[in-house]
């Protein structure tokens, strides 16, 4: 006759989820801090080359600016994507559904009182 567990395996089940969710939420931070650092400095760099003036500006510079404006193109669109979550847009739509709709009874309650 075994003895039950006084520790509940799903309270253990959500600790690991959590775990991950925290851990998962540090990296993007940390990405989202490295990508933004490279961002300023990518921004410095291209504000600097463009500075110089047109006859010291060579192909090679110019070809340097196309770069620099597509890595912050590529950075822009990584950072809107790692702060921008679907999970966290379900998350607010289900919460106006829910609030939203019980305001909208409530209201039809008091209006009929009222009325």
């Amino acid at each position: 006759m075994s003895v039950p567990s006084p520790f509940d395996p799903t309270l253990e089940q959500e600790l690991q989820t959590l775990e991950q969710d925290y851990q998962a939420f540090k990296e993007r931070y940390l990405q989202v801090q490295r990508d933004w650092q490279r961002q300023q400095e990518l921004k410095e760099r291209y504000e600097d080359v463009r500075g110089r003036s047109l006859q010291e500006r060579s192909a090679e510079l110019r070809t340097e600016l196309k770069q620099i404006q597509q890595q912050l193109i590529n950075l822009e669109v990584a950072l809107e994507s790692r702060l921008f979550s679907w999970k966290g847009v379900r998350e607010v739509f289900w919460q106006v559904v829910r609030f939203g709709g019980l305001g909208i009874i409530i209201g039809w309650m008091l209006r009929s009182c009222a009325g």
